[in-house]
């Protein structure tokens, strides 16, 4: 009897990128890149702390380097899309708390500009590239379980993130016939510096902790084994969905 093979999470002989990598979420994604034997290519607008991530990946023996990126500048995006990756992990994205009647075209464009138009060209241009290399490659976004429900003070932000679910079904439909995946992670509140503000007011801390069933925020680590997973070829039948990291609150 011939048993099944698990397959293998290694990334060794990998070239990935990952936006938003120098703090967060970002930062997680590219440590399980990096820790998993990619090559990893580590994007932010920043450079002090992304040289310092950078850095603390390189003392650990991991391969990386620093690419200073605004991608929601089209032309600098395009141009760092042109090398071809096996992975692409976007982290990139931004919030505006304001309520839909408090809502200006300025807070709209802002966030659309991040988390809906930047990651539709960084994924064409990701996946053009890899097309013309021949790459079977994987396409990663970080998502939110916003994406999926309504929340408070959020309207601009649900309707990015339920954008881009939409988006990636699409283009993982055209983009199935030449192996490359696209996929996103939704995460509930994971505690990052983007997120203290929310998660140390009180009222806001008690209505998101009786939304997660398992009684926590999540922590970036909750984050780097569905990130790595997607990435590897462990999850190679995967594509055109969306995998929910948010302690069962879309649950019920």
């Amino acid at each position: 009897m011939k048993l099944p093979n698990t397959p293998s999470m290694s990334l060794k002989g990998k070239h990935a990128l990952v936006t938003g990598a120098s703090s967060g979420i970002g930062q997680a994604c590219a440590v399980a890149m990096a820790e998993a034997g990619a090559t990893v290519v580590c994007a932010a607008r920043g450079k002090h702390r992304l040289d310092e991530t950078v850095d603390a990946m390189k003392a650990q023996g991991w391969s990386a380097e620093a690419l200073i990126l605004d991608q929601s500048n089209l032309g600098s995006l395009k141009l760092a899309m042109a090398t071809p990756f096996d992975i692409i992990v976007n982290s990139a994205g931004i919030v505006r708390h304001k309520s839909a009647l408090e809502t200006q075209p300025k807070d709209f464009d802002a966030v659309m500009d991040v988390n809906l138009r930047s990651a539709y060209f960084l994924s064409t241009y990701a996946a053009q590239a890899m097309k013309t290399a021949n790459i079977k490659g994987s396409i990663i976004h970080i998502s939110s379980q916003m994406g999926h429900i309504g929340g408070i003070d959020r309207t601009v932000y649900c309707t990015s993130k339920h954008a881009l679910e939409g988006m990636v079904k699409a283009m993982a439909i055209e983009w199935g016939e030449l192996g490359i995946r696209i996929n996103t992670i939704c995460p509930t509140f994971i505690r990052t510096p983007l997120t203290d503000a929310t998660l140390n007011d009180p009222e806001r801390a008690a209505w998101i902790n009786e939304k997660i069933k398992l009684g926590r925020v999540g922590e970036v680590e909750d984050i780097m084994g569905a990130a790595l997973y997607l990435a590897s070829s462990a999850s190679s039948m995967v594509t055109g969905t969306h995998l929910l990291v948010d302690g069962g609150w879309t649950a019920g």
